[in-house]
């Protein structure tokens, strides 16, 4: 019987901390209605930075733990530091957005913390079934937040539509779970290299289930075909919801493919490459030529998510590839944390033209940003740049990182198709630059301090950052070679 050592808690530390600290916020929330405002996003905060702290300490840390089904080395903890860097900036978010739109639920950054301990998880777990248990983690919070502007019709049906669609491609997950045990005996990551390492597999137990496995982590990535939920849920949800779910959601995701990629699945990577191929294409060819019909800019940005999960695919279809392998997981982790800068920052200049009932949402709405918000108008210009990938921004770097895989793979194709899509999403992004300098009109804009400088400070990081690429690729790199 195995026993737990003072490691197996070291590793998990993190998310004890984070799940504990979730706990006692539900206490103080129930007192948190009459304090103001301020206290339970500084208090979320805190608990977040004191997360960060001790995963920033376990950087260079690398171990197994709980029998292996959990392990921690450079690519968890660079996951969990984008993730908390993501959850201070929804928060920054979220204060005044919600109070202003008459939201502000004290649960609300209770919720976010559990998701981002179950967003963590997923990116340390070595076992199939701790993949699955992270993903409810993570998934279930997510339906709540979706719908807490109950009774908004719009936010309740974002959060049904999530959660039927959300329980469906986890029942596809959970089947191909039992397939890859049916066909190796286990679900442990090491037992199942060993299984496959000794022949006695069942090859098309394990086909199956990897690609029903592929099948449930692709809806959280939002890859097409199972991105149906995308544009109505971003639509209907707070729009610091869609901010959290937009980054959090799409990295857990990803972060646990290429764990189980590259771990238990190399040796059927001829089967698995023209499927992940096929999904990249799929995604930025929907992704980006459904972006140009939209009028509404939050949709607009679900359907730019959705080909921004097609460019990471691109490099994660390139995992079999023995000369790519050394630069996959760090392009496609350095791709997330550019998408990271860019989206907050698209997100928070969303949110400071948004009014009640769904109002401000509108390309109409834009015109005359321009003149009337100089700042937050050139703000989004980078990201709308960084998006596109067009230098001088950190999206450029992320895109040269994620071609060069593709690249180094061979898959010239698939470049081309990225290079072809790139293209077209500089139509629909330049058109709200059009709009806002170009058109005249009067935008009504909030004079929200938080939502400014989260906007500024994001759109700086974007610039500044691209000077400094090559370094924070490297360090990216060198911390994701333990997991190999």
């Amino acid at each position: 019987m195995p026993t737990l050592t003072p490691l197996d808690f070291q590793v998990l530390l993190p998310q004890i901390i984070l799940v504990a600290w979730a706990c006692a916020l539900l206490l103080v929330s129930v007192f948190a209605r009459k304090a103001g405002p301020g206290l339970m996003p500084g208090l979320t905060a805190l608990g977040l930075l004191v997360t960060g702290i001790f995963v920033a300490f376990q950087f260079s840390l690398e171990a197994d733990a709980f029998g292996g089904m959990l392990v921690a080395d450079g690519f968890s903890a660079f996951l969990s530091l984008l993730l908390i860097m993501g959850g201070l900036l929804t928060i920054a978010l979220s204060t005044n957005y919600m109070q202003r739109m008459g939201w502000a639920k004290p649960e609300y950054y209770v919720l976010m913390l559990f998701s981002i301990s179950g967003m963590m998880l997923m990116g340390s777990a070595s076992d199939l079934m701790l993949v699955f248990l992270a993903l409810e983690l993570l998934s279930i919070p997510l339906y709540i937040l979706a719908a807490i502007a109950r009774p908004d019709e719009r936010s309740e049906e974002a959060g049904l539509k999530y959660f039927l669609l959300g329980a469906f491609a986890s029942g596809f997950l959970l089947y191909g779970v039992a397939l890859v045990y049916g066909a190796t005996g286990s679900t442990g990551f090491s037992d199942i290299v060993a299984a496959l390492g000794s022949g006695g597999a069942q090859p098309l137990y394990l086909t199956v289930g990897a690609g029903l496995i592929l099948v449930g982590l692709g809806f959280k990535v939002a890859a097409v075909p199972f991105h149906m939920w995308t544009p109505d849920v971003y639509q209907g949800s707070p729009t610091s919801v869609t901010a959290f779910m937009a980054l959090g959601a799409k990295a857990a995701g990803f972060a646990a493919l290429l764990r189980v990629l590259l771990v238990l699945f190399p040796g059927i990577s001829d089967q698995l490459t023209p499927v992940l191929s096929g999904l990249a294409v799929a995604t930025l060819l929907v992704g980006n030529l459904l972006a140009i019909r939209q009028s509404n800019v939050k949709r607009m940005l679900a359907y730019s998510s959705i080909s921004h999960a097609g460019f990471v695919l691109m490099a994660v279809s390139a995992y079999g590839s023995d000369a790519a392998r050394f630069d996959l997981v760090a392009s496609v982790l350095f791709y997330l944390l550019a998408f990271a800068f860019a989206s907050f920052g698209s997100w928070a200049v969303v949110m400071a033209l948004e009014h009640a009932g769904g109002k401000g949402l509108e390309f109409a709405d834009y015109a005359g940003l321009g003149r009337k918000a100089p700042g937050l108008a050139a703000a989004m210009v980078v990201f709308m740049l960084s998006f596109t990938g067009v230098p001088p921004t950190l999206g450029f770097a992320g895109k040269f990182y994620l071609f060069r895989t593709v690249l180094e793979a061979g898959q010239v194709g698939l470049a081309l198709v990225g290079v072809l899509t790139s293209l077209i999403s500089a139509y629909y992004y330049l058109r709200l630059v059009v709009v806002m300098y170009m058109q005249p009109g009067t935008p009504k804009v909030h004079q929200d301090k938080s939502l400014a400088w989260t906007a500024g400070a994001t759109a700086v990081a974007t610039v500044v950052l691209f000077l400094f690429a090559q370094p924070l690729f490297g360090w990216a790199a060198q911390a994701l070679l333990k997991i190999f």
